[in-house]
């Protein structure tokens, strides 16, 4: 009988825990692990494990990018994550999450193969905590916002910026704009949006798929 590996590219981290992930996850029968610089082709279809211990929102686009250029699908192995990091990893489209202490060979492995089938899943603390974040959205009323307009091309071009890690000088010199529009552009949005800062900026773009 013919068994059709899963191939894993493994990313992000420092190299010693890169190459050991990796040095672990090729003496697994069921998986073959790949190269980052594989041709997107060979790898597609197959699963990214990430190594990101504190995800921001910079991750966050890295881990869409990863998802929307390369068709596979991200186990993301992490130290930490609040309820909206939980949110914005799970729209970029990460299929599972492992917390770093609990990373062992086998529930790797697990997760691993639950990406592979196309399945979720996500450690049970981290699951009672957006339960619990969705009762309480639900039980508030009265808060609802109305449709408010798309950002407008200058909106997201600063966003993406910011995203990147720009601070608002770096911003202005990349657009030609002054520092006091960039700021300007950021005050708009988050009043508009009732936006706590920028990374709740960022947050708000990436999870409506506009970066």
């Amino acid at each position: 009988m013919v068994v059709h590996k899963i191939a894993v590219v493994v990313h992000g981290g420092d190299p010693l825990s890169r190459a050991g992930l990796a040095g672990f996850l090729e003496q697994q029968r069921s998986l073959v692990v790949l190269d980052e610089d594989v041709a997107v082709a060979d790898r597609a279809n197959g699963v990214a494990v990430v190594l990101d211990d504190r995800v921001d929102p910079v991750g966050v686009v890295r881990l869409r990018k990863l998802v929307l250029s390369t068709n596979q699908k991200v186990v993301l192995v992490t130290g930490e994550l609040s309820e909206l990091q939980v949110e914005m990893v799970l729209d970029a489209g990460v299929q599972c999450v492992v917390w770093r202490h609990q990373a062992t060979g086998e529930r790797l492995v697990r997760a691993v193969e639950t990406a592979a089938r196309g399945e979720g899943d996500v450690p049970s603390d981290l699951l009672a905590r957006l339960l619990a974040q969705l009762r309480g959205a639900h039980r508030r009323t009265g808060t609802s916002l109305p449709p408010a307009a798309e950002p407008t091309p200058r909106e997201l071009g600063v966003l993406r910026l910011v995203a990147e890690g720009l601070d608002t000088k770096e911003i202005a010199d990349q657009l030609a704009y002054s520092e006091r529009t960039v700021k300007g552009v950021l005050h708009d949005v988050m009043v508009r949006r009732r936006l706590r800062n920028r990374a709740h900026a960022v947050a708000f773009a990436v999870r409506e798929g506009y970066i």
